[in-house]
């Protein structure tokens, strides 16, 4: 059963204008010069009362000059100017859904550009429906079955919105990267996406009547890892639990690297690399060389890429030409395994049996 939840409600709404609950996601940074375009294009202040003014172009330049912003060469005031496409047919403080084109992503609801370091800094601010219908089209494989995307679609809602928590007052709260979630926005959009966020609409995990943090991974290779573990997050519902992942072909991996490749992640010669240390589900949480130089397991995988190494549970061997790693699993494997929920929606589970499975003890309650 899905029950509201009145206190979250507190931070929903930035204000009493605002008819929808809204992400801010930070797009990309620019140096000193962005094109904006869309259709019916019209800018206004960045606050979500802002009054929108039709440009009269279907594209406009903005540049930075020192301390101040110019659209189309003339002066604006204020650090920042938010643009939005169809402005006109659209309520004060709901963002457009129209695209509109800022640097190399098109994306639906309003973009900011605003001053930020040296350069400019472009910000989209959109629907938080609309912005998990392009996080699930960027996150997990839209061919998966409908109760697997569900899952994702809230895990990724309950995410997106304790991150929001987390950074309530910000200038974005999230940004586009796999550092956060993937975000691609327009063209990472199909039916069957909008069509589990839908299904699934204002629904969110808690535990203790707050969002939970709720990690994903593309594949634990058999069994999850705890928050802990994982993360430095000790966490009651990330927990280590069993998952049918592990018996597919996409959780395993190997990976050839060479001394050289070796030498520089570890800041020294490789050799008599070793295993030293494994996490209660066989993940290496340390390796160390002959000369004694000791590196922290995730520290050693963030230095050889995470694509080259997909997990840390794993096993090595020096070889001829380098070292060959094998493993299981690809990500850091804490929360909700995205293959193991399509290996369960496959056997006939509902999204809500396995969100309880990968993250045990929180509860699916119906925020809006």
């Amino acid at each position: 059963m899905l029950r509201p939840v009145a206190l979250l409600l507190i931070f929903l709404a930035s204000s009493p204008a605002l008819a929808v609950e809204t992400m801010r996601i930070a797009m990309s940074e620019a140096r000193t010069e962005v094109q904006v375009s869309g259709q019916g294009l019209a800018f206004g202040t960045d606050t979500e009362d802002a009054t929108f003014h039709p440009l009269g172009a279907r594209q406009v330049t903005v540049r930075r000059k020192g301390r101040k912003l110019e659209v189309n060469g003339a002066p604006v005031v204020g650090d920042a100017v938010r643009f939005r496409a169809g402005a006109l047919s659209y309520d004060a403080g709901v963002p457009g859904d129209e695209p509109l084109r800022a640097g190399d992503m098109q994306v639906r609801g309003d973009v900011v550009v605003r001053l930020y370091r040296d350069g400019l800094q472009l910000i989209n601010v959109i629907p938080l429906e609309d912005y998990l219908t392009a996080v699930l089209g960027s996150e997990m494989p839209v061919s998966f079955p409908a109760e697997a995307l569900k899952a994702q679609a809230v895990a990724a809602r309950t995410y997106a919105l304790q991150k929001k928590l987390e950074a309530y007052g910000s200038a974005f709260y999230l940004g586009s990267s796999v550092l956060h979630q993937v975000y691609g926005g327009v063209n990472r959009e199909d039916p069957r996406t909008r069509a589990a966020v839908e299904a699934t609409r204002g629904e969110v995990l808690t535990y203790e009547l707050a969002p939970i943090e709720a990690y994903f991974h593309a594949s634990c290779g058999g069994r999850t890892e705890s928050g802990q573990a994982a993360l430095q997050r000790d966490l009651p519902y990330l927990q280590a639990v069993e998952c049918p992942c592990g018996k597919l072909p996409a959780s395993r991996w190997s990976a050839d690297v060479s001394e050289a490749e070796l030498r520089s992640a570890l800041s020294g010669s490789p050799e008599g690399l070793r295993i030293a240390g494994r996490t209660g589900t066989r993940r290496v949480s340390r390796v160390t060389t002959a000369d004694g130089t000791t590196l922290d397991g995730a520290r050693f995988r963030q230095r050889l890429g995470y694509t080259k190494l997909k997990s840390l549970d794993f096993e090595v061997e020096k070889t001829a030409h380098g070292y060959s790693f094998t493993g299981r699993g690809y990500g850091h494997g804490a929360g909700l395994c995205q293959w193991g929920a399509k290996a369960l929606a496959d056997g006939g589970w509902e999204y809500r049996e396995i969100l309880s499975h990968y993250y045990p003890g929180a509860e699916l309650q119906q925020l809006y």
